[in-house]
C-alpha cells in the first residue's frame, strides 16, 4: 500500500518531498476524541523538524503546544508516542498530572473553553542513516552489499560539505591501500561511529602516525578492529560482525535519547 492510498494526495506529496530532501518529520493522527473538539478521529498532520505543523489539521491551539513537544521528543528518540490532551479537572480525576506518562500515554492539559479531550498518535519519520564505506577490499564490497538490507544508505567517499543525515557512520576497509589517508579523511567528519578493519597491531602503528596532528581523544573513539567478536573469518562474516556493531551503536543512541529526561 502506498502513502497516497492511506493519506490524502497532498499530504502524501508533502511527506514524499520531505523524504526526498532527507528531512526528519512526524505524522500526527487523532485516534480518539471526547467532548467538544474541532478535529475528529482520523485527522492527520505532518509535523516538521522544528515542531510546526507543515500540512494537515489537528484542531485549534489547544493541542498545538502538546503536539509540538511530543513531536520534538519523538524525532529526538526515534520512538512513536501517544499523547492525551485533556481538561485539567479530568486529569485530576484520573490522578495524573500534565507531563506525566502512564501506561504508554503522555498527558497534557487542554486549557481551551471547549474542555474536550484529544488523543494523538505521533510517529517519527527519520532519514535513513548513512554508512560511508572507504576502500575496495573484499570486506568493503561485502559491507556495501549487506548494509542496505539493514536500512543503511551507502556512500563510498567522505564528503565533509554534504548535509549529514541524522546518523552517519564510517568504516575504513582499505586494508593496506591508503589506510592512513582514509583514517585522516574520516577523522575530519563528525560521525556516531568510526571503525577500522584491521588488526590491533596494525592500527596501533597507524595511531602513532596520527598523533602528530590528531587529538588522542578522537583516536580513542576509533573502533579497531571493526566489528563485534563473533569469530568472523570470511569477508562476508566480517561485514556481518561490523553490521552487528553498527546496529548496537544505533540502538544505543536511540535508548540514550529516550532516557535523556529521566
Amino acid at each position: 500500500m502506498t502513502p497516497a492510498e492511506i493519506l490524502s494526495t497532498e499530504l502524501a506529496e508533502v511527506a514524499q518531498s520531505l523524504r526526498d530532501r532527507e528531512e526528519p518529520f512526524a505524522f500526527a493522527t487523532i485516534v480518539r476524541t471526547a467532548g467538544v473538539t474541532a478535529a475528529k478521529p482520523g485527522a492527520k498532520a505532518l509535523i516538521g523538524s522544528d515542531g510546526t505543523i507543515l500540512h494537515g489539521f489537528l484542531g485549534g491551539g489547544c493541542t498545538r503546544g502538546a503536539v509540538k513537544r511530543a513531536a520534538l521528543e519523538a524525532l529526538a528518540t526515534g520512538s512513536p508516542a501517544l499523547i492525551s490532551v485533556a481538561p485539567e479537572e479530568l486529569l485530576s480525576e484520573m490522578g495524573v498530572s500534565p507531563g506525566e506518562e502512564t501506561d504508554g500515554v503522555k498527558y497534557a492539559r487542554n486549557g481551551c473553553p471547549s474542555r474536550g479531550t484529544v488523543d494523538i498518535f505521533i510517529e517519527p519519520c527519520l532519514p535513513m542513516p548513512e554508512l560511508v564505506v572507504l576502500g575496495t577490499s573484499p570486506v568493503a564490497e561485502a559491507l556495501a552489499e549487506l548494509a542496505p538490507q539493514f536500512h543503511w544508505s551507502i556512500a563510498r567517499d567522505v564528503d565533509s560539505n554534504a548535509r549529514a543525515p541524522r546518523t552517519r557512520a564510517i568504516v575504513v576497509a582499505t586494508q593496506g591501500q591508503g589506510d592512513l589517508a582514509a583514517l585522516k579523511s574520516a577523522l575530519g567528519v563528525d560521525v556516531v561511529h568510526l571503525a577500522f578493519v584491521g588488526s590491533k597491531r596494525k592500527f596501533a602503528t597507524l595511531a602513532d602516525k596520527l598523533r602528530g596532528d590528531t587529538p588522542q581523544d578522537r583516536i580513542n573513539r576509533i573502533s579497531a578492529p571493526a566489528g563485534l567478536d563473533i569469530g568472523a573469518v570470511t569477508p562476508e562474516e566480517i561485514a556481518l560482525s561490523i553490521l552487528a556493531e553498527l546496529i548496537q551503536v544505533r540502538r544505543s543512541a536511540i535508548t540514550r535519547g529516550a532516557n535523556d529526561d529521566l
